[in-house]
């Protein structure tokens, strides 16, 4: 038997393989360095949007300084433990509340791309895991208050992952589209919330019969706030949770039987099912551990925050919360530790820009959340452009390198 010599490098593989291979290669060399060039890119691109409508470059920069201050990120040069004596440090609280759900709808979005999947539908299982914990908030009224804090989350998570599941199912079974199926399943838990919740609903107050609101949790299962005056809207445990959870995301994916499935899968179902894969049962659970996630935060904004919720009160959540989660995921690159800064990234916008520009004459109160909206775009645009930066960057590289080559290849192709 002759010697195959040495194996290729993965830059060798990658330049004489499948423009897949070569994409995946570039994306893996990209590192953290795509993520952060993405973000400059938008934050400058947002500079210029506003420098333009605004006709003053000294006004965006105070848009931006604004936007820091309001987010409660300048907390940290002075610390202090009061939330009620220091307004940066009651921002902060309220900025790390806005990241609690975006950590959780992230992961929920990762884990499904892991496996070649786009969970769009992180706003229904968001809203599923929300409804379980209000019913089983309120109707639980006399347990002890470990337990059934425990009991509410528990059931709005699986309840959530069972829901998420309905799109695996069908995307194995029949070949249905996740997205479309997911989008669909967002609407059926959208209207599903407003008429449980809504006049003469059977969650909705029945102390106000003519008010579309929910019946308020039992205060043993409201999660305690750790940092601020509990009951006032400071910041409880379920950071903790969301925490934990991108822990379990890494293990999940990286040190288990389960996640190496999902990744091969992910990478290319047709070689995992040669490798003796089950891709359908893949497809399947990987949707499941997704809504997981994602009624996890439901259950954490239901018990931490909220503790009910008026039928107008969900229009913001459909809109933020499950789409917001795709962006952080991609800027996070699908990746435990990428997705949580990427989630405190977006919770830094989004409270900074409503409630640092809001309460300042700097721009137009009512411009402070399309600007939030403007840098979420531009960070999924760049986002998804991340092969053509990298593809831009080394070519440069070889442009380089190719007039030391090209005598060379002449002298050969005239003998």
């Amino acid at each position: 038997m002759s010697d195959p010599g040495p194996s290729p490098t993965p830059e060798e593989a990658a330049e004489t393989g499948t423009l897949a291979a070569s994409i995946a290669l570039k994306q893996r060399a990209g590192g953290i360095i795509v993520p952060v060039v993405t973000v400059v890119f938008a934050f400058v691109m947002s500079f210029i949007i506003v420098a333009a409508t605004q006709h003053s470059v000294h006004t965006a920069l105070v848009v931006f300084k604004e936007i820091f201050l309001g987010s409660g990120l300048n907390w940290l040069a002075h610390p202090t433990t009061n939330t009620f004596t220091s307004i940066s440090a009651y921002n902060l609280s309220q900025t790390l509340l806005q990241t609690t759900p975006l950590i959780l709808t992230g992961l929920a979005v990762a884990f499904a791309f892991r496996c070649g999947m786009f969970n769009i539908g992180g706003n229904g299982q968001y809203l599923v895991g929300l409804i379980v914990a209000n019913w089983l908030g309120v109707d639980f009224a006399g347990l002890n208050p470990f337990l059934h804090i425990l009991l509410c989350m528990s059931a709005g998570t699986l309840a959530a992952a069972a829901y998420a599941g309905i799109a695996g199912v069908l995307k194995a079974t029949v070949g249905a589209h996740e997205v479309i199926s997911t989008i669909m399943l967002n609407w059926i838990a959208y209207w599903t919330a407003s008429w449980l919740f809504g006049a003469g609903g059977a969650l909705q107050n029945s102390t106000s019969p003519t008010n579309p609101v929910s019946n308020q949790v039992s205060p043993g299962a409201r999660l305690p706030d750790f940092w601020g005056k509990q009951g006032f809207q400071g910041l409880h445990v379920g950071i903790f949770v969301s925490l934990a959870a991108v822990v379990v995301f890494w293990i999940l994916l990286n040190r288990t039987t389960l996640g190496y499935e999902v990744r091969a899968v992910g990478f290319n179902p047709d070689a995992a099912a040669y490798g003796g894969i089950n891709v359908k049962k893949n497809f399947i659970r990987a949707m499941a551990i997704s809504g997981a996630f994602a009624g996890l935060a439901g259950t954490l904004d239901m018990l931490g925050g909220a503790q009910n919720y008026q039928v107008g009160q969900l229009d913001i959540p459909f809109i933020q919360v499950g789409f917001i989660g795709i962006a952080v995921a991609l800027l996070g690159r699908n990746t435990a530790v990428g997705t949580l800064l990427g989630a405190l990234l977006f919770g830094g916008l989004l409270y900074g820009s409503f409630h640092g520009l809001g309460s300042s004459s700097v721009i137009d109160p009512t411009l402070a959340s399309n600007l939030t909206y403007i840098i979420q775009g531009l960070v999924v645009l760049f986002v998804g452009a991340d092969v053509l930066i990298l593809y831009v960057w080394n070519s440069r590289k070889k442009a380089r390198r190719r007039p030391r080559g090209k005598p060379a290849e002449r002298v050969e192709a005239t003998t």
